[in-house]
């Protein structure tokens, strides 16, 4: 019985190895999907959509778009970690899951490093400060001027809690010593468009989900987040200018399920490389305000390693808290206790507004409720 075993499995393994050679080989066969862990309107999504329409007619099937937004890109790459690893399901990656997650909660359903194929880097993305065009502030000078008198009064708008939107306007707080009451949104879309409607007051988010708000007239753009001035952002100044040694800017990659087979790897990588040479492509990235940028897998994972290494030097939840409207620690507390004893979260904040003088509006509304998000989700620290 052994002998005929393993006889069965010497017949089948060479079989199995030559079948999967062949898969690969005839690879794409069918419609490929791209796991987008961001919401419709953010500068993953935007520039996602961009390469995979391109990425799609080289490798001869459609690439269909996924967004699976949640959790600041949690949701989606987990998505991601548990697909078959066959190249039929990919993600398109950003800074936020990967880089910053890992020192925004305490326990992620994956790990960056080792649940994934690095295929390659396609874009860099600067980051833009923006305003609401009815505030009277023109220059990144006149915009720290303006928060530091109005404080928490002003309403900063990000992507989630932990986007990179999120951190990059705490580091920005932090770097020119201001306030703002940090409002988080589900996705990089509705966080633009809250500051289009000017419900929040600015924000500082990837160039890719603001631009076409800016050459509408609906945005004005106050500065950028490279290290000095650049033809993608014409006569706009960087944030260094008036905040010396300001910089921060986020990527965008491809990646694959772990045990993709590097056949499959190597054709996704292939022919990636042709399509960011293509001048079509480099076009429709400038015109987002984004770097059409490449990698080696190695290279792609260093990048990551890196990031979370910094990541860690520096703890972005701790300056997500540091610099979040979290002063009030008699507040903070009372909010805590009543939500360990089951009171929801609307029931506070309707309560406390109510109750407490000198929080009545809407604003003031959206401010506590922040405040509470934020406390329950980084109590941990």
């Amino acid at each position: 019985m052994r002998k005929l075993l393993l006889a069965t499995f010497v017949a089948v393994a060479p079989a199995t190895v030559v079948q999967a050679q062949g898969d690969a080989a005839n690879y794409p066969s069918k419609p490929i999907r791209l796991i987008m862990p961001n919401a419709p309107g953010s500068a993953n999504d935007t520039l996602g959509r961009i390469f995979a329409a391109k990425l799609g007619d080289a490798l001869g099937h459609q690439m269909v778009i996924d967004n699976r937004a949640g959790a600041g890109g949690i949701l989606g790459m987990e998505i991601g970690k548990t697909a078959t690893p066959d190249g039929y399901t990919l993600l398109a990656a950003s800074t936020a899951a990967m880089s910053i997650a890992p020192h925004i909660h305490a326990k992620l359903p994956y790990d960056p490093l080792q649940d994934y194929e690095f295929i390659s880097t396609f874009g860099v993305t600067p980051n833009t400060l923006v305003i609401n065009p009815e505030h009277p502030v023109r220059t990144v000078a006149e915009f720290l001027e303006y928060v530091k008198a109005h404080g928490l009064k002003l309403n900063m708008a990000s992507a989630g809690a932990g986007s990179q939107s999120h951190l990059v306007g705490a580091m920005l707080m932090q770097a020119a010593g201001f306030q703002s009451t940090h409002v988080p949104y589900k996705g990089g879309g509705a966080s633009v468009l809250s500051v289009v409607a000017n419900e929040s007051h600015w924000t500082i988010t990837p160039a890719p989900a603001v631009m076409p708000h800016i050459k509408s007239g609906k945005l004005r753009v106050l500065g950028h987040s490279l290290t000095q001035r650049t033809p993608l952002l014409a006569d706009v100044p960087s944030i260094a200018e008036s905040v010396p040694g300001f910089e921060y800017s986020g990527w965008n990659g491809l990646l694959a399920p772990r045990k993709t087979p590097p056949a499959v790897l190597a054709k996704l990588r292939e022919t990636l490389l042709k399509v960011a040479a293509s001048e079509d492509l480099i076009k429709l990235f400038t015109a987002q305000g984004a770097i059409v940028q490449t990698s080696t897998p190695e290279q792609f994972r260093a990048l990551v390693e890196r990031e979370i290494e910094h990541a860690k030097a520096g703890r972005p939840a701790r300056l997500i808290v540091k610099n979040n409207a979290v002063a009030d620690q008699a507040m903070i507390k009372t909010l805590y206790r009543a939500s360990q004893a089951g009171v929801t979260i609307d029931m506070i904040v309707r309560g406390v507004c109510c109750l407490r003088p000198g929080i009545p509006g809407i604003s003031d509304r959206i401010r506590v409720r922040s405040i509470v998000g934020q406390f329950l989700e980084h109590s941990r620290l």
